[in-house]
């Protein structure tokens, strides 16, 4: 009889855990024909992808992010669409449109939809805060449902579907921040790094060199659908669940569990999609070692991206300077020290 608090995974669960393995360090070494470093922000994205979420990165321009994702998608084998965001693009630059079609041979017209590059696998909203927020309220339909409705009728996306959206930190002249709604539709928020000395001078030598070599596909759609249901299987231990929903609740400055400074610095914090999608990622980065279990390291690893984006900071903080990754390390810190109390 097992001792297990869970039942062992069935011997195709176990295979695919060492299929999800290897296919992750076959897709970092794909993508690494490309893009130098930033194992971290490739991982997160890998996480988001396997965890059925979507991913902003956040960085300067120039580190590759574009390449980072379109090199992801090939490696994928799946459709990749691009929307370049700006001031002027509409609603229906991204959904799709109805356009009046006639028949050559009765005379007779009706409409048809044209679908918009919203219709792929992975979906790059590059820039998305240079557009305004009717536009960027065109993917919280897609990225929460993952269907579009257009003149009353509802259309399905192909699974899978993942919008990676990119984000200039430094401009804000001509920008529009995204709305808190649209902000906690994406589970995780990837900040892009400046690559080491070493690494510049790689990429120095690679992008003035030959052209980059064609990448070879690792996973099909299928295989990535099949393996998004393996992380759903994966299970997390009643303490993994206690854990993140009590990181969640520490950043509430009216809950009884959050430290001084989230009372004191924190407008609005976390909501429960916060727990959920740490649990997810959790789940997610133990499959992805071939472990099938989650712990409480897993959390660790997955909290700043998946909070930092959901907590909303009042002018007392922005006042001392205080940012909202200042106070996810701060919750992190208390939530530890009551762990060893």
């Amino acid at each position: 009889m097992s001792t297990l608090p869970f039942p062992a995974p069935a011997d195709r669960d176990v295979e695919l855990l060492e299929r999800l393995a290897a296919g992750r360090q076959r897709l970092l070494d794909q993508v690494g024909r490309r893009i130098v470093g930033q194992k971290d922000v490739l991982d997160g994205i890998l996480t988001a992808l396997l965890s059925g979420g979507h991913a902003l990165l956040v960085g300067v321009p120039g580190l590759a992010k574009t390449m980072m994702v379109s090199s992801v998608a090939d490696a994928l084998q799946l459709k990749f669409s691009r929307i370049q965001f700006t001031p002027d693009l509409m609603p229906s630059d991204i959904t799709g449109t109805e356009v009046i079609e006639e028949d050559l041979t009765t005379g007779r017209r009706s409409f048809r939809f044209v679908a918009g590059p919203l219709f792929g696998n992975i979906v790059l909203a590059d820039e998305i805060n240079r557009t305004p927020p009717k536009t960027q309220a065109a993917l919280l339909q897609a990225m929460q449902e993952h269907a579009v409705t257009a003149a009353n009728q509802t259309y399905r996306l192909a699974e899978p579907f993942f919008v990676l959206a990119t984000q200039n930190p430094i401009e804000q002249e001509g920008t529009y921040p995204l709305p808190e709604a649209q902000l906690d539709r994406f589970m995780f928020e990837l900040h892009v790094e400046y690559p080491s000395r070493q690494e510049e001078e790689r990429i120095v030598e690679w992008t003035t060199g030959e052209v980059a070599a064609p990448l070879s596909p690792v996973l099909s759609g299928t295989e990535l659908l099949e393996l998004m249901g393996l992380v759903r299987r994966v299970p997390a231990p009643k303490v993994v669940v206690e854990a993140a929903v009590k990181l969640a609740r520490m950043t509430r400055p009216g809950d009884s569990l959050a430290p001084p400074g989230v009372r004191e610095y924190v407008a609005w914090g976390a909501g429960p999609r916060a727990s959920q999608f740490m649990v997810l990622g959790a789940k997610a980065r133990a499959a992805m070692d071939g472990r099938p279990m989650a712990d409480l390291e897993d959390v660790d690893a997955v909290v700043l991206p998946v909070l930092r984006h959901r907590i909303v900071v009042n002018f007392h903080a922005e006042a001392a300077g205080r940012k909202a990754e200042d106070i996810v390390r701060e919750v992190t810190g208390a939530a530890r020290r009551s762990q060893g109390a």
